[in-house]
């Protein structure tokens, strides 16, 4: 506080130090904390600069990265804690100094709300003794959990008869069980679907949670559950994938999915394939989906057997594989390949990220000049972004082919910069044909996305027992990966799913039960309500 004269009165001259000296610890705990905080965030920019730029076996992998993110998150969340306790015990309530809150945001509507009210121990007057009467309140929403409860459902199916006609006894039917005479309900065992193909939880632990709640469940009941899931499901995969292939445009994608041989004592290389549509981006009416096929390769004949009846726009990496498909099915545009830009990006990435590349940064910068204005025409109509694509990335992606075929001519022929050029003047033809086609995507973004539990189940689970538990894997986790993308929790999902298709669900109507319709129906039932 600014200080004209001190003033002449002892008292006040007292009081004007004790005050000043209270401003003055209160800056030194201010500017402590301040230094300590400083020091937390400098100790993680080093982390994560040692993770992105350092030597490669100091860097993470993203999955490691996150795990270092919580455990430095927590530790600095520690001592926030014990500053406050420390603060609460020194200071009173009314001069405590007030920490910044961070934007929790709001919790969803859909919630139950649970209302507690805590009122005083007595509401009168201290004044004049008379009854006092409500003038406003303070409200505080918390988030709670009621930890998952198992339970046991006992069906009674009482008999009735007449006592006239002893012949005549009536009886409900028993109602259909996905597991017959087993004990699991429809809801139990899509609690096990989710928690091991939606949460990435192996059997073996899953035995263990429930071992902990009393329930003794071997890891074979729990598969055997899972196995009978899978065939009832199998349809709905079938169709699910019947019409990703029936869409003008998909993206498709590989990634290895080890399997189990017992006959050499080790896991051989099994790959999922994964179809994947997502119209978003224009505007198109299809909903998104993904689907993956499980093959014991990665040849050719496998993309071809995934794709023989397949007549549309395939977006894909350069992989021969492709190409190979491209050309099997047929003359004419029966298959029309558009390649992605992520990949020949990641290339240059790869060089400039090691050092001194200025060809290769440059390469960068022109590509995320064409990301630039596809953020633009987001959302758009497909002929909206054809126009665009005409008017502004045209005249960028002739400029940069041409630049590319001069730095090619300067570099040398074994170089890597070399190769990654020629990789992009190769599939060149694949590459642009985004400019023509407003429905095309740059890149295969949303089957890659797709491919990222698959390899969380993978480092889980490690590998698949057989060919056929890889084909079962495939087939839920197609179902779930389509639910996560329409916002559907895939536990409600397969409850009420395998409920209706153990109860002889028609075929005819599976579309009703794609996650898109089910979350749509569901939807309107709470509106409705």
């Amino acid at each position: 506080m600014p200080i004209d004269a001190p003033p002449d009165d002892l008292d006040a001259l007292r009081a004007l130090v004790i005050s000043l000296s209270s401003e003055r610890d209160a800056a030194v705990e201010e500017c402590r904390r301040v230094t300590e905080q400083n020091d937390r965030l400098r100790h993680l920019l080093r982390q994560l600069q040692r993770a992105q730029f350092g030597r490669r076996s100091e860097r993470l992998d993203p999955g490691q990265m996150q795990l270092a993110l919580e455990d430095i998150e927590t530790s600095i969340a520690e001592q926030d804690a014990e500053e406050d306790k420390k603060e609460t015990a020194e200071k009173p309530a009314d001069t405590q100094r007030k920490k910044r809150c961070a934007n929790r945001g709001s919790l969803p509507a859909h919630l139950p709300r649970v209302h507690v009210t805590l009122a005083p121990e007595s509401t009168v007057c201290p004044c004049c003794h008379g009854a006092m009467h409500v003038i406003g309140e303070d409200t505080a929403e918390r988030l709670d959990v009621i930890p998952a409860q198992f339970r046991v459902t006992v069906t009674h199916r009482p008999k009735y008869a007449c006592r006239a006609c002893e012949q005549a006894v009536v009886q409900a039917p028993a109602p259909e069980r996905l597991i017959k005479g087993g004990l699991p309900t429809e809801a139990m065992v899509a609690y096990v679907l989710a928690a091991k193909y939606a949460w990435h939880l192996p059997l073996y632990r899953q035995t263990q949670i429930l071992l902990s709640q009393g329930i003794a469940i071997e890891r074979a009941t729990l598969a055997f559950w899972v196995g009978y899931a899978a065939a009832e499901l199998k349809p709905l995969y079938l169709r699910l994938r019947e019409l990703i292939l029936g869409s003008a445009k998909i993206a498709v994608d590989e990634t290895v999915a080890p399997v189990l041989d017992p006959g050499r004592g080790r896991t051989k290389k099994g790959y999922f394939w994964a179809i994947a549509r997502d119209d978003r981006p224009w505007g198109g009416t299809d909903p998104p989906a993904i689907a993956y096929t499980y093959a014991p390769g990665r040849g050719a004949v496998h993309a071809l057997k995934l794709l023989d009846t397949y007549r549309g726009i395939v977006q894909c990496d350069g992989y021969a594989a492709y190409k190979n498909v491209a050309d099997e099915v047929g003359a004419g545009d029966a298959i029309t390949l558009a390649f992605c830009w992520a990949h020949l990006r990641r290339k240059f990435f790869d060089i400039a990220k090691g050092g001194s590349a200025p060809i290769a940064t440059e390469a960068l910068e022109r590509i995320a000049a064409l990301y630039a204005i596809e953020k633009t025409i987001r959302g758009k109509s497909a002929d909206e972004r054809r126009a665009v694509r005409q008017e502004k990335s045209k005249p960028l992606v002739l400029a940069l082919k041409t630049w590319l075929e001069q730095q090619l001519a300067r570099v040398s022929t074994k170089s890597v910069i070399a190769e990654a050029i020629r990789y992009g003047l190769n599939h060149w033809d694949g590459l642009v044909r985004f400019l023509d086609d407003g429905r095309i995507e740059l890149d295969t973004n949303i089957v890659e996305r797709g491919m990222r539990p698959i390899v969380l189940n993978r480092k889980n689970a490690l590998f698949a027992g057989h060919d056929g538990g890889a084909e079962n894997w495939a087939a839920i986790a197609s179902l779930v990966e389509t639910c996560k993308l329409h916002g559907v929790d895939p536990q409600a999902y397969f409850a009420d799913v395998l409920t209706k298709l153990v109860n002889l669900w028609p075929e005819s109507r599976l579309d009703e039960l794609m996650p898109w319709a089910w979350a749509a129906q569901r939807s309107a039932g709470r509106l409705a309500a």
